[in-house]
């Protein structure tokens, strides 16, 4: 039910249109019931035109001896039978259909609203939330919810949602006729009714449960199909495009199974409903004969009372059908609100100050940062570090030190679990997340671009840059050549995640982009470790115009890449084993003095020189 609640306050905007529609679709059922009044004369008077009067009568009310007549619906210029039941058939028709044409559309319009509001809202907080939040939820699970609940909440908000305005007034209004026409003869019909209500209820939960486990299976299909995808070189590299089949093969028949578990429960409903109606209805003609004998029915009021009692039957069956719609839809917004109350483990405070510009210092103070809570072993340790503006510090350490980790503490992708970063004396924490990182670059080896043109690219997050600024970071970053010889330039497409780029090209345009930000802080994660040589004098070129006035925190695993920076941080198990320069730190031994023996010391010695004069000659 709190669900439910909580999808109808999306509709709140779109209350006008309901109302019409509700409006509409209740002229809808009235009309419906209307048409079937008309059986009776049809049958009595039209059909056995020896009578003269024109006096037709539809139905008398139940309690009283008043009588409803036809001719009160039509202008009393039309005076025969044929011609006054013909009338008022076509003209209820065409109000009808008008009115359901209306309906449809409003409803449809609160209900593609409701779920585009619902939506843009997902994806929002989805986006909004921490790199922990993307680490527990695969990409599959994800697109799932946003794209296949979503789906399942629409189909039950727009389309169902019409057919069941319209049925529950037909309902409404027949049952009326049924009464009207049938007397003490449709009481019989509540007899089905506690059947009804309880099979409905036991089905559509089993519904809910089945759905909710179909959109998982599907869940798994998307992840398989990301990850093969995104991985289709490494696939064709080791040969696993059967493993990888295979693989789809059986988690599509666990979403099989599911949707045929979802089917089975939906689809006994209408056998069910079906047998209902038919025991109902064949009482109805056994007890209905001997009335139209005592004359306590004339056959028309009879057939036309039967017709309604089938008419009534046709919504009562279709609501099993749109319970289960709703159902399913209530099933799949469970993991749509779990992903928006998600709680996020980096918080901006109520009252978060704007973060001013970075002048002075950048300060880690004890730091401690574990990526789960409570676990003992924490991924860095007693992290405390100073870095002035303007001074070039390089992260250096085995594989699982921590320098990664490191780095990304300082744009908050993640939160210390003890200790303090500061800037400027401001508490990371205690800022707005957009101020901290507006003031923050950063250049990763993993490159990120997206299925746009290169102007978007190297203008992504300051769109409204203008061109002169963009060729300005391109010739920094060593790019303009390249992109002029591209098909249409600066306007070329470059593809999803730039794959028609070269790495070294793609690189560029990542530095081309941190240079239009203009951030006087710079992270540069691995930015070179996956380059060819050549590529490699070319980025790294581009990298000192980036580097030019900034106050930056370099990883490299290659020491050719850090030797020229201010200080050296050694990190070791997650914690500082050692500070200074690259000259100072070779006379030590230590891990950095081991990691370079291990880089250099061990090439041949005609290779070894000749590599430490290219390294003496780089900026």
């Amino acid at each position: 039910m709190r669900r439910l609640m909580r999808l109808l306050r999306y509709a709140r905007p779109y209350a006008p249109h309901l109302l019409s529609t509700v409006v509409l679709m209740a002229l809808v059922g009235l009309l419906d019931a209307f048409r079937l009044l008309l059986i009776g004369p049809m049958l009595d008077r039209v059909l056995h035109p020896a009578s003269q009067s024109r006096d037709i009568a539809l139905f008398t009310i139940p309690g009283s001896q008043h009588t409803v007549y036809l001719q009160s619906f039509v202008p009393q210029y039309f005076q025969n039978a044929w011609t006054i039941v013909a009338v008022s058939l076509v003209a209820a028709t065409v109000l009808k259909g008008i009115c359901f044409y209306a309906g449809t559309y409003l409803v449809n319009l609160a209900g593609f609203g409701v779920i585009t509001d619902l939506r843009n809202e997902l994806y929002g907080s989805v986006l909004r939330r921490s790199v922990a939040f993307f680490q527990k939820h695969t990409t599959g699970t994800l697109v799932s919810a946003i794209v296949n609940d979503i789906d399942k909440i629409q189909f039950a908000t727009s389309q169902v949602l019409a057919e069941f305005l319209q049925q529950f007034f037909t309902l409404i209004f027949i049952a009326a006729v049924v009464v009207a026409l049938g007397g003490k003869f449709a009481w019989v019909l509540l007899v089905f009714v506690p059947f009804i209500v309880f099979s409905a209820g036991r089905l559509g939960r089993r519904v809910r449960s089945t759905t909710r486990k179909g959109q998982d299976r599907l869940a798994e299909i998307q992840n398989i199909l990301h990850e093969t995808l995104t991985g289709n070189r490494i696939v064709k590299a080791f040969g696993m495009e059967g493993w990888e089949t295979s693989r789809f093969h059986g988690a599509a028949s666990r979403l099989l199974k599911a949707n045929m578990r979802s089917v089975a429960a939906a689809a006994v409903s209408s056998p069910m409903m079906d047998i209902f109606g038919a025991v109902a209805i064949s009482l109805l003609l056994l007890l209905g004969r001997d009335q139209i004998k005592a004359n306590v029915f004339t056959p028309g009021t009879f057939v036309a009372f039967i017709f309604a009692v089938f008419k009534l039957y046709d919504p009562v069956r279709k609501f099993a059908t749109f319970y289960n719609n709703f159902q399913q839809a209530l099933g799949a917004s469970t993991s749509v609100f779990q992903f928006m109350d998600a709680d996020d483990e980096v918080k901006e405070k109520p009252r978060a100050l704007v973060l001013p510009a970075f002048h002075g210092e950048i300060a880690f103070e004890h730091v401690h940062f574990s990526y789960n809570d409570g676990d003992p072993r924490d991924v860095l340790r007693d992290i405390d570090l100073r870095v002035h503006a303007g001074e070039v510090v390089a992260i250096v350490g085995s594989s699982g030190s921590g320098k990664s980790t490191l780095v990304h503490l300082l744009p908050r992708f993640f939160d210390v679990t003890g200790g303090a970063i500061r800037i400027d004396g401001h508490d990371l924490r205690d800022v707005t997340l957009s101020s901290l990182r507006s003031q923050i670059g950063i250049v990763a080896q993993d490159t990120i671009l997206f299925n746009d043109t290169v102007r978007n690219n190297i203008a992504y997050g300051q769109t409204n840059a203008s061109q002169q600024r963009v060729l300005e970071a391109a010739k920094a970053a060593l790019a303009h050549d390249f992109i002029l010889a591209m098909p249409e330039g600066y306007n070329t497409v470059i593809g999803e995640r730039g794959f028609r780029l070269s790495g070294g090209e793609r690189q560029r345009l990542s530095i081309a982009r941190a240079l239009l930000k203009n951030a006087p802080i710079l992270v540069l994660d691995e930015a070179t470790s996956a380059l060819d040589t050549e590529s490699e004098r070319m980025v790294q070129q581009a990298l000192h115009n980036l580097m030019a006035g900034r106050t930056v925190f370099v990883i490299a695993h290659r020491l050719s890449t850090v030797r020229r920076a201010d200080r050296i941080v050694v990190l070791e198990n997650g914690s500082i084993s050692d500070v200074g320069s690259h000259e100072d730190l070779l006379t030590r031994l230590g891990t950095y003095r081991r990691l370079y023996e291990l880089q250099f010391v061990d090439l041949e010695p005609a290779v070894a020189d000749a590599a430490r004069g290219v390294l003496a000659e780089m900026p």
